[in-house]
């Protein structure tokens, strides 16, 4: 009985793209550099770096020689995101290079989750500072904070009677 092919089902579960970076424009920026798309592997690897897999770790979830992907890395990835990011002079020392360099250009995006963005300062909040005093090598500040509430999600404006 032949064994099935697992490494692609599981490299597709391993490298899925992190959520946090914009890969939509990522891909199309690197395949304007390239000449054409990315290939699925370039795509997983990119994926796999991204998501803070070394390359050795890359190269033991997909049962690949690390000599061998990290050549396939310095020939596509790597020199596309140099390229991309105007670096094509300089040695990449890291494979963490690759994640710092993207992000310092714009394609890591802020995650929020809802509950994140809808607990933003409201516009009306205020900080009034009561007092100050130095004594004994001791600043003591006395700050009085207004947050006013806001309205609990799909509650009418109108009070219930």
């Amino acid at each position: 009985m032949e064994k099935p092919d697992t490494t692609r089902d599981k490299s597709k579960e391993l490298f899925i793209p992190p959520e946090n970076w914009d890969m939509k424009t990522l891909y199309t920026d690197l395949a304007s550099i390239k000449g054409k798309n990315l290939t699925p592997i370039e795509k997983r690897h990119l994926c796999a770096l991204l998501c803070g897999h070394s390359p050795a770790e890359i190269a033991e979830k997909l049962e690949r020689n690390l000599n061998g992907l990290e050549v396939d890395l310095s020939n596509t990835v790597y020199q596309y995101v140099k390229r991309l990011v105007d670096r094509e002079n300089e040695k990449i020392k890291n494979w963490r290079n690759i994640c710092q360099w993207l992000e310092e250009a714009g394609y890591k995006t802020q995650q929020t989750t809802q509950s994140q963005s809808t607990q933003s300062v409201p516009i009306d909040a205020k900080v009034h500072i009561s007092s100050i005093n130095i004594e004994n090598q001791t600043i003591e500040i006395g700050i009085l904070l207004q947050l006013p509430l806001p309205s609990p999600p799909n509650s009418s404006k109108e009070p219930t009677q």
